[in-house]
């Protein structure tokens, strides 16, 4: 029969997800958290560049979100991790860009 052909081993199973999908779930909400801050702000900006308000966020929230992000990229300093510099680094420079061409409008 097919079914007692199929070997399945459910300690192997578990082992394999429990390694594999916790550093990749780890990795993952990185990732998005540091998507997410650099988002935080995008619309009230695309919505200022567009002229559909004249409304920018509050501060508070701006150097919130900064703040969290240049410790982010300290803590990415410190780790070495390139990746995670670069992509904090290119927010950085696409954010301070919006604000730029907004400020210069």
């Amino acid at each position: 029969m097919i079914i007692e052909k199929f070997d399945f081993d459910l300690e192997k199973f578990k082992t394999f997800v429990t390694e594999k999908f916790g550093q990749t779930s780890a990795e993952t909400l990185g990732w998005l958290s540091i998507i997410l801050l650099h988002a935080a702000t995008v619309p009230s900006f695309l919505d200022i560049m567009s002229g559909l308000t004249d409304r920018a966020p509050s501060i508070d929230l701006v150097l919130l979100i900064w703040t969290a992000l240049t410790l982010l990229f300290f803590k990415a300093a410190v780790q070495k991790d390139m990746l995670n510099l670069i992509t904090i680094g290119l927010g950085f420079i696409v954010q301070a860009s919006m604000l730029a061409l907004i400020y210069f409008k």
